[in-house]
């Protein structure tokens, strides 16, 4: 059974270094733990593969950034899933979560979109929110700065000492959620 590892996020350099791409730093740092390269796919999407394990019990993985914007993914996403035919639980979609602290993550299978456009996309989609969610915090602008506006900024100087960390541990939930199932994920994580 193939996994497919979803970072959320907008396509182009401009975007590349802002909360809300948090997800695709977290596949992009998987590629380099992984040491394999980014393709292109005609889903829209550029994808790397690997193996998690050894032997019988390895699980195969897909990790794929799409190259479209946040509110579009979802297309990318069911394109890909259905070539690699991939089920709704065994997609993990990694993105940005203002309602939750900055480093803190939380995984969980389903859901609401909680106002999150890939999600929400993700979800009209497949015509199913039953996949599982990495949800990584960003936390709460301060004061009255609008969300929307927020989450397009890059990180903070105090956020971005610690931000190798929390990718790094982005990419080991993925793993765990993988490898030892989401119960196990959620009680090691979940903090």
């Amino acid at each position: 059974m193939v996994w497919l590892v979803i970072g959320l996020g907008n396509p182009g350099p401009e975007y590349a270094a802002t909360r809300h791409n948090v997800g695709q730093m977290v596949v992009d740092e998987l590629a380099k733990r992984y040491k394999v390269k980014w393709s292109s796919h005609k889903s829209r999407n550029d994808v790397a593969a690997f193996k998690i394990g050894v032997g019988e019990n390895a699980q195969s993985v897909i990790i794929a950034k799409s190259k479209s914007y946040m509110n579009e993914t979802g297309g990318p996403a069911k394109a890909l899933a259905s070539f690699y035919k991939v089920e709704p639980d065994h997609i993990i979609a990694l993105h940005d979560e203002l309602d939750i602290a900055y480093s803190t993550i939380r995984s969980k299978l389903a859901g609401g979109d909680n106002g999150h456009n890939g999600l929400k996309s993700m979800t009209s989609a497949f015509g199913s929110a039953d996949y599982f969610r990495v949800r990584l915090g960003i936390g709460r602008p301060m004061g009255s700065q609008d969300p929307a506006d927020f989450v397009l900024k890059a990180f903070s100087v105090a956020e971005k000492k610690t931000l190798p960390e929390f990718i790094d541990r982005g990419c080991d939930v993925v793993e765990s959620l993988i490898t030892n199932g989401l119960e196990e994920t959620q009680s090691r994580f979940n903090s």
